[in-house]
This record gives structure tokens, C-alpha cells and sequence, in this order.
């Protein structure tokens, strides 16, 4: 582990609701053959915080462009995200999200962990600036942070379910990190299941999670996205699976909305959302299966549009039960 000295003046910004600041990859670890963790550090990271539990934290993580240096916050205002997406590619670097995996460490020696999917090139038709700096990092390369600071509002937190209910839990590699999170979150008397698809066998990993919740982990080796999920996913909610299992599981090309990103409160499509009145969903049309349930589904835009097909359509799960998260697209290079 690579020791960190307090941070220049210049890599922090003191003066704004929101935590910029500099930092620099402490360690890297590979957990499998897919996931890579890392741990970054840096003063400005004391001021890190959240109210309550971080679940499926979100933050922005600004990396150098291929050959470039690192973005400067030196004398950043609340018009820093202008400001650098007027410079060139080569200067500012890239923007991504990812989520906060978890937290060590208090005061200057705070760490951030967060965990990346790594694939082929082929997997996702190009490799994004994010996971391609995450893949050659190295002990004391830098990179900036955009996260919550402790006592202003930030937002990132989609998984917000009534206590007491059942949850169902849904991703593919790239939610693995959110689930892992929102696991060890959970109090221990949660309930539920978990369904998660990756690459191959060795990415299965070892989580913490609450006796009461099942883990199911559905290695693809070579199938395609959502082959083993979506019908994993529709047969544990007693939904009828289709005659041929090569139809109805993907939407067609048309149906897919690569910012797909469905919450209780929000709907990308501009949807007008009814509000739910505060720890309580509605009863959904079927009550032996979904009556009590909250679930959390994120990953391929495609995958994850089927499976909202599924739930909201098929099974009528009323949509203040659920949150459909898009987090990339096959063939299509995220943006941020």
C-alpha cells in the first residue's frame, strides 16, 4: 500500500456543496477475472459522506485521456462542470460513473473503494476510457472525484425501499458493485433474493449479505446478455416463460432506450410519475407473487428493458415498486 501524504491546497475544493477533489490509487487488487477493485485516497476525501447508509452510491470518477495529464480543480467554482466540458477531450479527461463499493478509513486517511468491470473489447464493441484507465492503474496514479460531501444533498441513491418488504435484486457485471454494496447494507432481518449474471465461473465472489437473502449467481460462459438472467429473473416471479426461449426475452432493437433509468421518482422518458405516499407501495395485481416487493434491476439497457417488459406489463408490478436502471448499452459508448 502506497502511504499518501496530505494533499496540496490546490487538489481540494473547500467552498462547494458537492466533493471535488484529487486523488491518487492507494492499491489495486484483482478479485477475479472480471472485477478489478481499487482504493483511492486523499485529503480532500475527509469531507466524504452521506445521510444514512450508501447502498448504491453513485460518483463521478474524471480520468486522464489516453496521453493527456490530470484535470486541474485549482480554484474551482459551482461552474467547474461548464467550464471543463468547454475544453478539449485531451485536456479534461474523461467523466464516468461508477459506484462508491465501500468506505475505509476517517478524516485525511479516508479511502474510497470502487470496483470495475473489465471486459474484451469485444464484449462491449470498445473498451470506455474509464475501464481502460481502471484496467493499467497503478499505485499512485491520480485521478479526480466528484462525490457527496458530508451535510449538503448529492443524490446517486436509487435503492429506496419500504422497510419490511421482500426485494429482488438484478444485475449483470456492471451492477455487481451496487449490489455487493446495497448487501452489506441491508439490516440483517432483510429478505429476498439477489440474481446476478457474469462472465464466467471465477467471477463468482464471496459477499456479505443477510441470512434471509439468496444469492443466485448465473456465470454466462459464452451465452449471450440476459440468456441465463431474464428467465432466472421471470421464473422466480411465476411469470410464464416464453414456448421458444430464443424469443421474448430481448426487445426489439426499436424498444430499447439506451438512457433507460426508471425510478419511483423518475422516469427518463419523461413518463409524469404519480406520487407514493412515504413507506408504502401499492398493492400490485398479482399479491401472491409481487404484494410486498421492491426491486432493484440495473444493467445492459437491453436486458434490462425486458425484464421491465416482464414485470410492469406482464405481471402489472405497479412501477413505484421498482427501479430500472440502464447502466451502458451494447455498441454504445456510455458518456458519462
Amino acid at each position: 500500500m502506497t502511504a499518501l501524504t496530505a494533499a496540496d491546497p490546490a487538489d481540494t475544493v473547500t467552498d462547494l456543496p458537492l466533493l471535488l477533489a484529487e486523488v491518487e490509487v492507494v492499491s489495486v487488487e484483482r478479485l477475479s477475472p472480471t472485477f478489478l477493485r481499487l482504493e483511492l485516497g486523499g485529503a480532500g476525501l475527509a469531507d466524504f459522506g452521506v445521510d444514512g447508509p450508501l447502498y448504491d452510491q453513485r460518483f463521478k470518477l474524471v480520468v486522464p485521456h489516453e496521453g493527456g495529464g490530470l484535470t486541474s480543480v485549482e480554484g474551482a467554482d459551482e461552474g467547474w462542470l461548464s467550464t471543463w466540458m468547454e475544453r478539449p477531450v485531451e485536456e479534461r479527461g474523461h467523466m464516468r460513473t461508477y459506484t462508491v463499493r465501500e468506505v475505509r478509513g476517517t478524516g485525511t486517511d479516508t479511502r474510497i473503494v470502487v470496483d470495475f468491470a473489465l471486459h474484451d473489447a469485444g464484449d462491449h464493441g470498445e473498451i470506455g476510457p474509464g475501464a481502460g484507465w481502471g484496467a493499467q492503474a497503478r499505485p499512485g496514479d491520480r485521478a479526480v472525484v466528484v462525490a457527496p460531501r458530508r451535510g449538503h444533498p448529492f443524490g446517486g441513491i436509487e435503492f429506496v425501499p419500504p422497510a419490511g418488504h421482500r426485494l429482488l435484486l438484478v444485475g449483470d457485471e456492471t451492477a455487481v458493485p451496487a449490489i455487493s454494496a446495497i448487501l452489506e447494507c441491508l439490516p440483517h432481518d432483510a429478505r429476498g433474493a439477489a440474481y446476478l449474471e457474469v462472465p464466467v465461473d471465477g467471477d463468482i465472489l464471496d459477499l456479505r449479505h443477510p441470512d434471509g437473502v439468496e444469492i443466485t449467481w448465473l456465470p454466462r460462459n459464452g451465452a449471450t446478455w440476459g440468456e441465463r438472467l431474464t428467465p432466472a429473473v421471470v421464473d422466480h416471479l411465476g411469470a410464464p416463460l416464453p414456448d421458444d426461449p430464443a424469443v421474448g426475452w430481448l426487445p426489439a432493437e426499436d424498444e430499447v432506450d439506451p438512457d433507460l433509468w426508471e425510478t419511483p421518482t423518475y422516469s427518463s422518458s419523461g413518463e409524469e410519475i404519480a406520487p407514493v405516499e412515504a413507506g408504502h407501495l401499492p398493492q400490485a395485481a398479482d399479491k401472491h407473487r409481487l404484494d410486498g416487493l421492491y426491486a432493484w434491476i440495473a444493467g445492459e439497457a437491453a436486458v434490462v428493458t425486458g425484464l421491465r417488459r416482464h414485470l410492469v406489463r406482464e405481471l402489472g408490478m405497479d412501477r413505484s415498486q421498482v427501479a430500472f436502471m440502464g447502466y451502458w448499452r451494447r455498441g454504445i459508448s456510455m458518456k458519462s
